[in-house]
């Protein structure tokens, strides 16, 4: 019998592939299971998008390989965005790099990086990709805390304490997934001198900036020298796009041109009619992104009303596609949530899944119909 690589031996399969399987067997043996624990858009991709998409596939060249650094007007796209919704200002030649998804840009940015023996800061909660990526690599893993009590953001003053000489690399996510919580400059600020202090490339994860929140972030906003910072972004989210894959990753030219490197060696492009969809859709106005808030807030109303009514609570200010919220005293996160499951037929997430400091709570998804949404409350009552 062929034995796997050691590298997977310290790597779980990610929770939602086998946690949806079970909740897809409930579904096939007939319970009506309402699904709030996934964040996958059920809306639709702006009609131009499609329009788009389809236009492409009539072209010459649509069905052949495609450039490694994805087409010139694709990355001119990512450009004018930036800078349109950012204020940030970037050479579409060198300093885009457009990714199959941002989760696949994880894996570059580790694979480009990291050696093995290197450390890599890592939030806790946080997104367990960044986690499990790293010890792929070989790679260790040293969890920073992020708390409720500060907001969810970094404790400096606890991190230079620590003895940072092998860290190479630390992943940050604002807007926060799981906790929802929101970065402003002065974090940032703080971020970019931390990495250059003690020579850490500082990644931001950034695909939630425009999901009910005002005032749409970038880390590369505080910083003309881009060096000791990347950030990736992706049209999943924003654009109701998450099964597109489609992501990016900007920074200065010399670390682009370091993930280019794995990425080549990886894939042979993106699908043109893709890249040409995505180029519209990045060029659409402010105004889908207020008409998709709507639909939004009135969600996360109802989902409010259902954490309240299984005597949750949770922090009024949170940005992004899903409300995390603490679980009554006394329970588990993993218990409520199959109480949920069993007595409700209702899916939440668990907090646990997202690090030692997400237990405790449950993080419920806006990525279901308001009626569904007012169905699960109603169960409630029922």
């Amino acid at each position: 019998m062929i034995a796997q690589a050691n590298r997977l031996d310290h790597v779980e399969e990610y929770y939602f592939s086998t946690k949806l399987k079970e909740v897809r067997a409930l579904q096939d043996s007939g319970q009506p299971i309402i699904n709030l624990g996934v964040g996958s858009p059920d809306l639709q991709p702006p009609p131009q998008v499609m329009t788009a998409l389809h236009q492409a596939l009539l072209n010459p060249s649509a069905h052949q390989y495609q450039p490694y650094r994805g087409t010139n007007d694709f990355r001119k796209s990512i450009a004018e965005f930036y800078k349109n919704f950012y204020n940030v200002g970037l050479n579409h030649e060198t300093e885009i790099l457009p990714l199959m998804g941002s989760k696949e840009g994880i894996t570059h940015i580790s694979m480009a990086f990291l050696n093995e023996g290197d450390e890599v800061l890592v939030p806790n909660p946080g997104y367990p990709t960044y986690a499990a990526v790293s010890r792929l690599v070989g790679a260790s893993t040293v969890l920073y805390d992020l708390k409720e009590e500060t907001g969810w953001l970094p404790d400096f003053e606890e991190l230079e304490k620590r003895d940072l000489s092998k860290v190479k690399l630390m992943w940050v996510n604002y807007p926060n997934m799981p906790t929802g919580a929101v970065a402003k400059k002065e974090l940032f600020e703080k971020l970019i001198a931390f990495g250059k202090k003690h020579s850490i490339l500082i990644v931001n994860d950034n695909p939630y900036s425009f999901i009910l929140n005002e005032e749409p972030e970038s880390i590369l906003k505080y910083s003309s020298d881009l060096k000791g910072i990347m950030e990736l972004n992706s049209l999943s989210k924003s654009f109701n796009m998450s099964g597109w894959r489609i992501g990016m990753l900007c920074g200065s030219e010399k670390n682009i041109n370091s993930v280019l490197k794995v990425k080549t060696n990886m894939d042979s492009g993106m699908f043109f009619p893709l890249q040409a969809g995505a180029a519209m859709a990045l060029r659409l106005p402010q105004e889908w992104f207020k008409e998709q808030n709507k639909i939004y807030m009135r969600r996360k109303e109802e989902i409010r009303k259902l954490a309240t009514a299984l005597k949750c609570s949770f922090s009024e200010d949170q940005a992004g596609m899903f409300l995390w919220c603490k679980v009554p005293e006394g329970n588990t996160s993993e218990g409520f949530v199959e109480h949920l499951l069993k007595e409700y037929h209702i899916f939440a997430a668990p907090g646990f899944i997202f690090g030692s400091q997400g237990e405790g709570y449950i993080r419920f998804s806006l990525c279901a119909s308001e009626e569904n949404i007012i169905k699960a409350c109603n169960r409630l009552t029922a």
